[in-house]
């Protein structure tokens, strides 16, 4: 290997392979990209390596640590919840159960238990 093979190598590839790297962890670490977009930059970064990664980084958002979490409701935290009316927390119990959540046994429990303590 020549010095000028050797210097292009140090100077060019290897830097353009970390920006590839950091890209991909950028995007795997991304709560805020669904999965199906980041499954897309993903291919654009892995096809297209220089125009992808500058692509991406012109377009995305700027902090994914100032991005909300997403509210995980779990059926103990409805059944728990003392804060709220009553028709909230039947609300509450109505969106896990048409969601899935809970299954019709379960929504009717919770709602006997809710109703017997308003």
């Amino acid at each position: 290997m020549s010095f000028w093979e050797f210097s292009l190598l140090l100077l060019i590839f290897v830097p353009l392979i970390m920006l590839w790297i950091f890209t991909l962890g950028d995007l795997a670490g991304r709560r805020d990209i669904s999965g199906l977009a980041r499954g897309m930059w993903a291919v654009a970064v892995v096809l297209l390596p220089i125009f992808g990664m500058l692509i991406y980084f012109l377009t995305r958002p700027n902090s994914p640590e100032l991005a909300p979490e997403p509210e995980v409701r779990t059926k103990q935290t409805v059944a728990d919840s003392s804060e709220g009316s009553t028709i909230d927390q039947l609300e509450k119990l109505a969106d896990l159960h048409d969601s899935g959540t809970l299954t019709a046994e379960e929504f009717a429990a919770f709602k006997a238990k809710l109703l017997e303590s308003a």
